[in-house]
């Protein structure tokens, strides 16, 4: 028996104007699943995306995920992309979902979402306080989460313009009144009376939907790490949710960010979703 791919309908666009379309994964002439591809971006590398991939209950441990995600990347090479991005949520179709799959196929893990269910105010070491980040300083602390942000995207393949331009996108959609702006937290972590560290804190817009509030920047001076800031301003951020009866505390960290990986597991984060990506040779 042969399991192929067959365009379920013609080809559209996602939310985000990125090209899409839907295949039927089958053998011989009988459905068994479902498969959905995403194309680049129109700014950032050419990197397509399996969004769905799911095999029927019935036809699992039978390697029709595998020959499914297999000719997903030969569709994709002719999209012309270079890597191929999936998460573990996205992939249902062997003994584990996505995770058993995705390793296997030589997928590395570039990312995850860690959440964690808030239930008391943690104290902040003595010292230490925050403050609203102030309207004169907004320019400089994008300058500095740019940086951060810009740094670590091209290390991951952007090209700097690239990286700057996505930091620039997020930061007008999501802060278009600058400190201003509504259901969002800036806040500026000092010591001893020392500015050490800032944090960028959402309540709306957020990327996921079993979460309630979103840590989007967590920045320490570099010259201040390693004291524990880091750890503080992570309390800061559980201090904002309580206040605002927001319990389910989300965010995304790099794998290989390990000090930053470990500091959120001793804090009772738990992994929700893992991000995967794989070069297409």
């Amino acid at each position: 028996m042969t399991t192929t791919l067959r365009p379920a309908g013609p080809e559209g666009r996602d939310a985000e104007g990125r090209r899409s379309r839907a295949y039927e994964i089958r053998v011989n002439t009988r459905p068994v699943g479902a498969l959905t591809l995403l194309g680049p971006r129109d700014s950032g590398p050419p990197f397509g995306a399996i969004e769905h991939l799911h095999v029927d209950e019935g036809d699992r441990r039978r390697g029709r995920a595998t020959v499914a995600a297999l000719a997903a990347e030969e569709i994709l090479r002719g999209w012309d992309c270079t890597h191929v991005e999936a998460h573990s949520a996205a992939v249902a179709g062997e003994r584990a979902p996505g995770d058993h799959l995705l390793s296997a196929l030589g997928y590395a893990e570039r990312s995850r979402h860690m959440i964690k269910e808030l239930r008391e105010r943690p104290a902040l070491p003595p010292g230490s306080e925050a403050r609203p980040l102030r309207d004169e300083e907004f320019a400089a602390w994008c300058e500095t989460s740019d940086a951060t942000y810009v740094g670590g995207m091209v290390d991951r393949g952007l090209t700097r313009a690239q990286a700057a331009a996505g930091a620039e996108a997020s930061r007008r959609a999501r802060l278009p009144e600058g400190a201003a702006t509504q259901g969002v937290a800036l806040r500026v972590l000092t010591c001893e009376g020392t500015d050490v560290g800032a944090l960028w804190l959402a309540f709306t817009a957020l990327p996921r939907r079993d979460v309630d509030a979103w840590v989007f920047d967590v920045n320490v001076d570099p010259a201040r790490r390693g004291a524990g800031h880091g750890r503080s301003l992570m309390t800061v951020a559980e201090h904002e949710c309580l206040a605002r009866s927001a319990p389910r505390l989300g965010l995304n960290v790099f794998t290989d960010n390990t000090p930053a990986v470990r500091l959120y597991a001793s804090l009772g984060y738990r992994t929700a979703e893992r991000f995967y990506v794989k070069e297409l040779l």
